[in-house]
């Protein structure tokens, strides 16, 4: 028998509803994993991995939660309220990243090693930088005067979209640094597929999100 459109509805929302949760939980999980395996404090480069799943496992993803109709924390405050407080999630995300990135080109200084030799690295700065113009970008649309010339719609659809792509090179910048030999060396078997497996769900939660919530619903718009 076929589902009723109201049930399909019902279904949909509260598969939607528990994505959000996971994704809340396993970019925790895995920001607290990291910051236990690199015990933070312990030298110069731990604060590297720690640092950068703060920013782009945890932060990033919270950041754009704030907008899911169905897992946002913060639901009860308005669209200007939720769009600020991505904005200092986002801030605060590239603040770690960039302490991040300083941290360990320090390291790598110290140590008399060659500086971007991997694709982590590599990945990493990309994703740096993106995040950064991506920050830039967001003051237009919280003060939208800034480019009269612009169409706010137009604006955030690009915002939208450039922001799924710099969530995305996060991402592969956290799987490629699982890749690394500091990290393999202490995390093996089916405990390494685990962790790689979390920023995989929860870049899949976001690209969901995104892509239904806003980038579809641009596309069929006049």
């Amino acid at each position: 028998m076929a589902l009723s459109v109201e049930t399909e509805s019902h279904i949909y929302r509260a598969l939607r509803t528990a994505s959000g949760a996971a994704a809340h939980l396993v970019a925790l999980g895995f920001t607290i994993f990291v910051a236990v395996l690199a015990r933070p404090g312990s030298s110069l480069f731990s604060w590297h991995p720690t640092l950068m799943s703060l920013a782009f496992s945890f932060l990033m993803t919270e950041a754009l939660l704030v907008f899911s109709p169905e897992s946002s924390l913060l639901r009860s405050l308005s669209r200007k309220g939720r769009a600020r407080c991505h904005w200092v999630l986002q801030l605060l995300a590239l603040l770690c990243a960039l302490l991040g990135l300083g941290l360990v080109i320090l390291h790598k200084e110290q140590l008399g090693k060659a500086h971007l030799a991997t694709w982590h690295g590599r990945a990493g700065l990309i994703a740096v930088l993106w995040a950064g113009l991506q920050c830039s970008g967001g003051v237009g649309l919280l003060y939208p005067k800034l480019l009269p010339r612009w169409p706010l719609a137009k604006l955030k659809l690009y915002h939208a979209t450039s922001g799924l792509v710099g969530y995305l090179l996060g991402t592969a910048s956290l799987l490629l640094g699982m890749c690394s030999l500091w990290f393999t060396a202490t995390v093996t078997g089916g405990v390494w597929y685990l962790a790689v497996l979390c920023p995989v769900i929860t870049s899949l939660v976001i690209m969901n999100q995104v892509s239904n919530a806003y980038l579809y619903r641009k596309r069929i718009q006049p």
